[in-house]
């Protein structure tokens, strides 16, 4: 075990995918703060050859104390094979609780099993919602708040949601953003890396962007439609794009390669890396979730090619702005942005309890005299 191993499991923190450790290393570093004994599993649900220890090295957390393997499938094919997987597990482990993160396939096959072996189960990242059911993450959201014992919600409208969906205000803690705990403690060490100048854009405007859902790559006309809008804001700024390996491979597959010459195409890259590109752009193009959050609080503009999001604070409070994924609406989305940054208009704000401190509310959450003694109200 990873923490205070002589001691009953308290925590035991499933994660699938990249983007779940860094909501998860706030919550363990806290833990381990106190003395809280928690393990890790690792569904593998999305394999990253890029998990070096140097990955877990810059979070400051162990790698995972059991990894599944699950790797690729459809949606059923990796729910029950993380179901059948984690469940013995989690019978040999006998944790307090299990903490499960975000809205992953994970989230939802762990809070499964251990709800019907009657293990409590917390939902970080609780009571987002994009009211788009055609999205799996929608599906997988909406399943583990009504199942999970603990909701622990970022933003206010995540709380106005569950409280919507009739879920007892005794079950909900509001915490704050993981995520962004994150964020600013890594973020002096993003800058040290000076991404931009090695790709020598520093010191000038420039655009960052992310592209890799379904929705905005699978179809090569919608495709088709940002890169042109992105060969057009390069006649603005230089335009870095770090290509995800799905859209790499649809890319390829729609023979889109050359239709966007003007823009500098980058490998994946890290997440220090990432912070370090957007922290210094003038503005961020994305369809990433964490984005979202992250240039909220970079105070960096971000338009987000959906039409919808789950992240509606970074709207309402924050530096975001949905634009229709079509070349036209992103040229008319970018005039506006630029516009304000040059009238003065941009001022960006900070949503509340994004403040570095979720994970230790969180653990607040998990150990809370009431909590130990079984009891998941607060």
């Amino acid at each position: 075990m990873t923490s205070a191993s002589a001691s009953p499991l308290a925590l035991l923190h499933v994660v699938g995918a990249r983007p779940n450790f860094m909501k998860l290393a706030p919550v363990f570093l806290a833990g381990q703060a106190r003395g809280v004994a928690q393990a890790v599993v690792h569904t593998g649900q999305h394999y990253d050859r890029d998990m070096s220890d140097r990955f877990f090295e810059e979070l400051g957390i162990p790698r995972p104390d059991e990894n599944l393997d699950v790797g690729s499938g459809s949606h059923a094919q990796q729910t029950a094979a993380i179901m059948s997987r984690f469940e013995p597990v989690i019978e040999r482990l006998q944790p307090r609780w299990v903490v499960v993160y975000g809205d992953v396939n994970s989230t939802m096959a762990a809070t499964l099993v251990a709800v019907k072996l009657g293990i409590r189960v917390a939902h970080v990242e609780a009571g987002l919602r994009s009211r788009d059911r055609t999205m799996p993450e929608e599906i997988n959201r909406l399943v583990t708040d009504q199942l999970a014992d603990l909701l622990l919600a970022p933003s206010r409208d995540a709380l106005d949601n569950l409280r919507a969906e009739g879920i007892p205000d005794q079950r909900v803690v509001f915490v704050g953003n993981v995520m962004v705990d994150t964020l600013l403690r890594l973020r002096d060490r993003a800058r040290a890396l000076d991404i931009p100048r090695a790709l020598g854009v520093a010191g000038a405007p420039y655009a960052f962007v992310t592209l890799h859902r379904p929705s905005n790559v699978d179809q090569p006309e919608t495709l088709r439609e940002l890169l042109l809008g992105l060969q057009d804001l390069v006649a603005r700024m230089p335009v870095v794009f770090a290509v995800h390996p799905r859209t790499r491979e649809r890319l390829s597959r729609f023979g889109l390669e050359d239709v966007a010459p003007g823009v500098r195409f980058l490998n994946p890259l890290g997440y220090l890396e990432t912070i370090g590109l957007a922290d210094g752009a003038t503005l961020v193009v994305t369809d990433s979730g964490g984005l979202q959050e992250e240039t909220t609080v970079l105070g960096v503009p971000c338009l987000t090619a959906r039409p919808n999001t789950e992240r509606p604070v970074t709207v309402t409070e924050g530096t975001n702005r949905l634009v229709r994924s079509t070349r036209a609406a992103l040229a008319e989305a970018v005039a506006d942005v630029l516009a304000a940054r040059l009238n003065g208009g941009f001022v960006p704000r900070q949503p509340e309890h994004w403040d570095g401190r979720a994970g230790e509310r969180v653990i607040d959450a998990l150990t809370g005299p009431s909590l130990s003694r079984g009891d998941a109200s607060r």
